[in-house]
């Protein structure tokens, strides 16, 4: 008779914009269980339970003391990052955090010294490496398909969150701006595509210093700029191959790819890596044509759709580890993923190049189709 599944059962902490998404998301992985949903606000939590049919919901304590949450996914503000999980933590239960892991590297030391003092995992966003599209474009790159890989670009372009989302602040503030929201995404790419990255050289600054608020719903008419949202840096990763970056919030309209490999036998093209999905396409050196890869693993959400909004699949790679499976998305990628981005702005700030005093570990690939 065959084995069961196990069952890890999910409290996840905020129910604010990116909630159902999450939700939609876990309930495509037969093994995960969402049972609670808390927020700061119990109104709001209240709602999002009726909406999603979640069983319970309630304040962050209320969460933090249910014995049957194994796993809290904290889906809070940037800014309570550091706080949330180190409670969390503090109270036996394994945690997976939206990027960034906290609002800065201090924070993020502090995170980690915390994860260390207990038996309890940390995985956090960036995830959607473990995707189709990115797992792809390493398989390619681990076959050889591109040679030995040269360098590569990436660019962030606006999400114009201030037409559709109805508090846009957290873009603009403290662990906000482009190279704290979307770059993770584009960096955690390269990252699993190139390795660890050594050394960063950048320059930044503010564009529009006030952003007019147009989305329906909104409840700021306007937002003060706090963060650099311009920013271009150079990346050296540690295995040679050297990256150039550009993330904006004040790039609107681009012909700009999202992000390309380079290698010495041929290039690679890589779709919006703020999704799981997406097609790869490959030119090696002396083809006419761009040619799409077959995707090595299984898509999670069908393309050009409503479920590439989906997310968890970095819940289910914290699930898998606590099974004693590898940890891909774990808290060290993710602390050197903000080492790094940190580093544009003290590149900026103290005019330099600046050494990276983290590393991680290239993420193992995930299984092939």
């Amino acid at each position: 008779m065959a084995q069961q599944q196990a069952r890890h059962r999910i409290g996840i902490l905020g129910a604010g914009n990116i909630f159902g998404r999450y939700v939609e998301g876990l309930r495509t992985i037969p093994e995960l269980e969402v049972v609670r949903v808390a927020d700061v606000d119990t109104a709001r939590a209240r709602a999002a339970a009726a909406e999603y049919a979640v069983p319970a919901w309630g304040g962050g304590e209320e969460l933090l003391a249910d014995d049957s949450v194994e796993i809290v996914v904290n889906i809070t503000p940037p800014q309570f990052h550091a706080k949330t999980v180190i409670a969390a933590l503090e109270a036996g239960k394994h945690v997976y955090v939206e990027k960034p892991v906290a609002a800065t590297v201090a924070e993020a030391r502090e995170v980690l010294d915390a994860a260390g003092r207990g038996t309890a995992l940390l995985g956090s966003a960036p995830d959607t490496f473990l995707g189709s599209a990115v797992q792809t474009a390493r398989h390619a790159i681990d076959t050889g398909r591109i040679g030995e890989p040269v360098g590569a670009t990436a660019f962030v372009r606006s999400s114009r969150s201030e037409t559709w989302h109805p508090d846009p602040r957290a873009f603009y503030g403290p662990g906000g701006g482009p190279v704290l929201d979307m770059g993770p995404y584009y960096l955690a790419a390269l990252i699993n595509c190139l390795g660890p990255v050594a050394q960063v050289s950048a320059a930044t600054r503010i564009g529009a210093p006030v952003r007019k608020v147009t989305s329906p719903g909104r409840v700021v008419d306007e937002v003060t700029v706090e963060v650099p949202t311009h920013a271009s840096a150079t990346l050296t990763f540690a295995s040679g191959a050297i990256g150039t970056t550009l993330m904006s919030f004040d790039v609107w309209d681009t012909e700009l790819p999202r992000i390309e490999i380079y290698g010495t036998e041929g290039t690679l093209a890589l779709p919006n890596p703020n999704f799981f999905d997406g097609d790869v396409r490959l030119k090696r050196h002396g083809d006419t044509d761009w040619q799409v890869l077959t995707p090595v693993t299984a898509l999670f959400g069908a393309v050009d759709t409503p479920e590439q909004h989906r997310r968890g699949l970095g819940v289910a790679d914290l699930a898998g580890a606590v099974d004693g499976g590898p940890h891909r998305a774990d808290a060290q990628f993710a602390f050197h993923t903000l080492e790094v981005l940190e580093s544009f702005e003290t590149s900026q700030r103290e005019n330099r190049f600046v050494t990276l005093q983290s590393s991680c570990d290239r993420p193992a690939p995930r299984p092939t189709l």
